[in-house]
């Protein structure tokens, strides 16, 4: 990894890196499509995240699963670009991606809870790993139906798979990461443990 107070002649690259991927990453996709789809301001609903499961509280499937898409192609279109330039400018851009998301400049850094790009990252850090925690993810929320313990578990899980199944470097990244949505579920931890947490619930639209 470069050292961030390094030369900048060699290390400006890696800032660009890590800026465009914040960019990326900081596009409000869930309020922009529920403005689209005549749903208005997503923000002013059930938990005023802009991420798909409160897109989902809308009760329109479509606008949720476009949100879900979009937001994991945020982080995973960047990583796999920076893939061509080496594990450190994987590893920047990964990290930009998803902070980008959690605090977009668009939105005076207000954003979502980062768990579909963190998926989107996984992917294209080591598909192997990314697969996993969209599994866990699934399984937990078909069985739990609580959006945010599917979530904690799956992203939680996923340094070590990818330790394990990738490289240190990845694995370090994606204990960052899962720091940080767990940091931004503290919320929904709180209500979970006093058993006030919503469930998922599927509504047509």
């Amino acid at each position: 990894m470069p050292h961030i107070i390094g030369d900048f002649a060699h290390t400006w690259p890696f800032y660009l890196g890590f800026a465009l991927a914040y960019l990326v990453g900081s596009v409000p996709f869930g309020l922009i499509i529920t403005r689209l789809f005549g749903l208005g301001d997503v923000r002013k609903i059930g938990s005023g995240s802009i991420g798909a499961t409160n897109v989902l509280r809308t009760g329109s499937k479509k606008a949720a699963a476009a949100t879900l898409l979009l937001d994991g192609a945020k982080g995973f279109v960047p990583v796999l670009l920076a893939a061509n330039y080496g594990p450190d400018m994987t590893v920047l851009a990964a990290g930009g991606a998803v902070i980008g998301h959690l605090f977009p400049v668009w939105l005076l850094f207000r954003g979502g809870k980062g768990v579909a790009t963190t998926l989107g990252v996984l992917l294209a850090l080591a598909w192997p790993v990314g697969l996993i925690a969209c599994g866990l993810w699934l399984a937990a929320a078909l069985l739990l139906r609580y959006s945010s313990l599917a979530s904690l578990i799956a992203i939680a899980s996923s340094p070590g798979f990818a330790y394990w199944l990738a490289r240190p470097q990845f694995g370090e990244i994606a204990a960052f990461l899962a720091l940080l949505v767990v940091l931004k579920h503290a919320g929904n931890i709180r209500r979970l443990v006093k058993g006030e947490e919503s469930r998922i619930t599927f509504r047509d639209g």
